[in-house]
């Protein structure tokens, strides 16, 4: 919780949205008053502290895991106490769902006002396709018992006007935004460009909160002592964060000889990336892999030990690795959940894995 508080205070100051705004494209300069909405910082717990090892504006997994928490305690009373410490902080089990719901209106309610909310549309690339498709429609079911009309919809289908956003003829107020075209770069994504830079609609999460809390180099770029020391933070502050924080270098074709020799102990992610695409294990790296690399916009960061689990699946006992999402709002810590999975990155497709709950047990 102190990674994340800091975390937010540094990246939250007119010294980090500078230097952010100056790294960024242009339609991550526009202003908006939308902070962006639930951010997902994920971890991993085999050393002797959490490391930081990624930040995730559109994180998937809230409600599945907050079903699985639920199926939980119906199954097994012993688990009923551990349970209600699921939800991380402050917020319990049973009020997380209106705590994700007060999110998406306090996105609105930051843009427009008093103005009241028609419209939802939950948007992706053939929705239906997508691994996370239930999610979707378990936010829709979610956003409905709170009385927002909610579509789901192809990001394809979207119509930009100078009346505004629309869906087959169904003006749209807000879109929860899951594409994963962060600067909506993509002539698929033109209707939705078009809804953010002439502000015909509320996105959420949107290219500037990309620019501010994911974009990897920041990553980097919170470790840099002149920049955390012009926010504030003292040293025993600065200390934690570069300790919690892989070191983590933004690759450069001059250091390619430096990168190559020591690409055992590092991690390769692509600036803009999610879902661990196009990310790659050093030890794993094969000369054209690099070339790649080299040849796009990547950080290198120092492996960060996982834990392990032990499960049974198929009648066999594996240790899967670890890495746990704290969900947050707001700096308020929402919600925990792991994934589990084998390999050099996290995946779905890990027999016995997937996500899992974060049970918290009281000292």
């Amino acid at each position: 919780d102190r990674t994340t508080e800091l975390i937010h205070r540094a990246l939250s100051s007119p010294t980090y949205l500078r230097h952010i705004e100056a790294h960024a494209p242009q339609i991550a300069r526009l202003p908006r008053a939308t902070s962006g909405g639930i951010l997902g910082l994920d971890f991993h717990l085999g050393g002797p502290e959490p490391q930081l090892i990624e930040i995730n504006t559109n994180p998937g997994g809230l409600l599945v895991n907050l079903e699985l928490a639920r199926a939980l305690t119906a199954c097994c009373d012993c688990l009923t106490e551990p349970l209600e410490s699921l939800a991380a902080g402050d917020v319990s089990l049973e009020a997380l769902p209106e705590h994700i719901v007060d999110a998406f209106r306090s996105e609105w309610s930051a843009a427009r006002g008093a103005t009241p909310l028609g419209t939802i549309a939950i948007v992706d690339d053939g929705p239906p396709d997508q691994y996370l498709y239930p999610e979707f429609l378990l936010y829709q079911r979610l956003l409905q018992r709170f009385g927002h009309r909610t579509l789901i919809v192809d990001a394809a289908h979207l119509e930009a006007g100078d009346d505004g956003l629309a869906a087959d003829g169904q003006r749209i107020d807000l879109v929860y935004n899951r594409v994963t075209d962060f600067y909506l770069s993509d002539e698929r994504h033109g209707a939705l460009r078009r809804a953010y830079e002439d502000d015909l609609a509320v996105i959420t999460p949107h290219p500037a909160a990309h620019a501010r809390w994911a974009d990897k180099r920041l990553l980097s770029w919170l470790r840099d002592e002149t920049l955390l020391c012009e926010v504030g933070l003292d040293a025993d502050d600065r200390q934690h964060l570069v300790r919690t924080i892989p070191p983590t270098e933004i690759v450069t074709p001059e250091a390619a000889d430096d990168l190559w020799r020591r690409r055992k102990d590092l991690f390769f992610k692509p600036v803009d990336g999610y879902g661990s695409k196009a990310a790659y294990r050093g030890d794993k790296l094969t000369r054209s892999a690099f070339q790649h690399i080299l040849s796009h916009r990547y950080v290198a960061q120092a492996l960060a030990p996982t834990s392990l689990r032990r499960v049974t699946a198929g009648g066999q006992d594996l240790d899967l690795r670890v890495d746990v999402r704290n969900y947050t709002l707001r700096r308020a810590p929402l919600f925990r959940a792991a994934r589990l999975y084998r390999g050099q990155t996290t995946n779905f497709r890990t027999p016995g894995g997937g996500f899992a709950p974060v049970l918290t047990l009281r000292a």
